[in-house]
């Protein structure tokens, strides 16, 4: 299965996937694409669980996706992930500003083949 056929699910998490399995297919290219991470601060959780993440320190509005990888005058790329038509809460826009200042790039996607595109152009 290829990322497109992956994302055909529609979700969020189909969506992330298939980005990350273009990653695998980019590795020979940009190895240093084995170090991009997801971050797990989204998702429904029982109770126990959130309040053991929350202690661990995960933080509500942090994007889904880190390149810790410096390009294009950048210090990193996080990435905010959303299925098609998906919008940022507040929280998530301000982790953006943030992050930004700090010289990191941010940008929300809503598919996997637009993270894709923005990822291609920040590691040329």
């Amino acid at each position: 299965m290829n990322p497109a056929q992956y994302a055909e699910k529609g979700t969020e998490h189909a969506h992330q996937v298939a980005l990350f399995m273009q990653f695998s297919l980019w590795f020979h290219k940009w190895p240093a694409l084995k170090w991009a991470y997801a971050v797990p601060n989204g998702g429904n959780r029982d109770p126990i669980t959130a309040a053991r993440l929350k202690a661990e320190g995960v933080k509500s509005g942090v994007s889904d996706i880190c390149l810790p990888i410096a390009r294009q005058g950048y210090s990193g790329f996080y990435i905010e992930m959303k299925k098609p038509g998906g919008k940022e809460s507040p929280t998530q826009k301000e982790f953006g500003l943030f992050v930004s200042s700090q010289n990191f790039l941010y940008k929300c996607c809503t598919s996997w083949k637009d993270a894709a595109d923005a990822v291609e152009w920040y590691m040329s």
